[in-house]
């Protein structure tokens, strides 16, 4: 469903361009890297160089500045020279002893993984062979790009939630308009039927009909209500829960099959709760309804109320076919259904009802193939 086209547009392509940069600062730090590492190859070439013409020097010459001011510059990069004579000699290594051979052989390995050894030679005869490794900064900038790679996932997620959260507030706003307005639409014949029955009080007619009639005109005016209060912050006050359960649950045990079995049960004979009166009795017959359906239409609906402290349980039980525990969760996310009909919105009313407007938890107690128990758990107003 596109609720606003051209604002899903300008979104999706400032999450492209956002990704467009992120992917450029990323190729450029992977080549920034490639030509740091020509450079510092470039440089151990000098070194090398300097270090053929040291060796090919006499032992009374003087080596000359240049060759010493090459040696000395050469600091961050660790090296591992070995002579023909199989003499080894470290530099920039803090803590390595040239006696510690099997190390020395390990450490050679990886820099002939890291880098390309060269060979130093003068006039033709091999003096040594220089191994060497990445610098500290080299090995730092290396993990630079997983660096931004997470940034750029955590980036894409930040992104993803927003446009979730966004579209989730859009679509709320949509639902809350067309409750608003199926109970402004209910209100004009709901007036009239109420005229309708006067009337036929004044007739010679049973009274029962009429009195059934107006149970049921009081049953629109309370679904007119409910509607009405959706997308605006309900006002509580404090009922007694065991009475206002008992009568949704009487009312749906009056209007169902006679295969449906109801039984209520309550560790207490009152308990006070701050309550939103009409999308409370929503909620249980809500639940019951699942129950009856999940039974289809044959079985054993039960309430039990369970006082805890300063808490207070509602247990609705029913001997459907159960629900899989992998979707104990999802049951309550708007969209999510099993029956063929419907539009998997009445549990997650049901989850805003309880835990948004009442402060209260609702979940799945337990659910096997011979049947659910569903809880809620509300604050007893002491």
């Amino acid at each position: 469903m596109d609720f606003n086209p051209k604002k899903k547009t300008s979104n999706f392509l400032l999450l492209i361009a956002s990704f467009a940069i992120v992917s450029l600062i990323l190729w450029n730090t992977n080549s920034f890297f490639k030509k740091f590492k020509e450079e510092e190859r470039h440089k151990m070439e000098i070194w090398a160089t300097a270090q053929s013409e040291f060796l090919s020097l006499p032992v009374d010459a003087d080596p000359g500045n240049l060759h010493i001011k090459i040696f000395q510059n050469n600091t961050s990069t660790p090296m591992i020279l070995v002579n023909k004579d199989s003499t080894i000699k470290v530099n920039n290594m803090p803590g390595i002893q040239n006696i510690d051979t099997a190390f020395l052989q390990g450490k050679i390995k990886k820099f002939k993984e890291e880098n390309k050894p060269i060979s130093i030679e003068y006039k033709g005869e091999k003096l040594a062979t220089l191994y060497y490794g990445n610098s500290e900064v080299l090995n730092k900038l290396k993990y630079y790009p997983i660096a931004l790679l997470l940034i750029i996932f955590l980036f894409g997620a930040v992104i993803y939630f927003l446009f979730k959260t966004n579209k989730t507030a859009e679509q709320n706003k949509l639902w809350a308009g067309m409750a608003k307005e199926t109970a402004h639409q209910i209100g004009t014949p709901l007036s009239s039927l109420l005229g309708w029955n006067q009337l036929l009080k004044t007739e010679d007619i049973n009274p029962e009909i009429t009195m059934e009639i107006e149970k049921d005109i009081s049953r629109l005016e309370t679904i007119t209500e409910r509607f009405s209060k959706i997308g605006s912050l309900p006002i509580l006050k404090e009922y007694d829960i065991v009475e206002e359960t008992k009568n949704a649950f009487d009312y749906l045990k009056l209007r169902s099959s006679k295969l449906i079995h109801f039984s209520f049960d309550s560790k207490a004979e009152r308990l006070p709760v701050l309550l939103n009166k009409a999308l409370y009795n929503w909620t249980i017959e809500n639940l019951v309804k699942n129950g009856i359906d999940a039974m289809r239409g044959k079985g054993s609906i039960s309430i039990e109320i369970i006082p805890s402290g300063n808490t207070v349980r509602i247990l609705i039980s029913d001997t459907g076919t159960g629900i899989p525990k992998k979707n104990f969760q999802s049951i309550f996310n708007p969209g999510v259904t099993t029956k063929k009909r419907g539009w998997g919105l009445g549990l997650s009313l049901v989850k805003r009802i309880v835990e948004e407007y009442h402060k209260g938890k609702i979940k799945v107690l337990s659910s096997t193939k011979e049947g659910t128990i569903m809880q809620i758990t509300f604050k007893v107003n002491n």
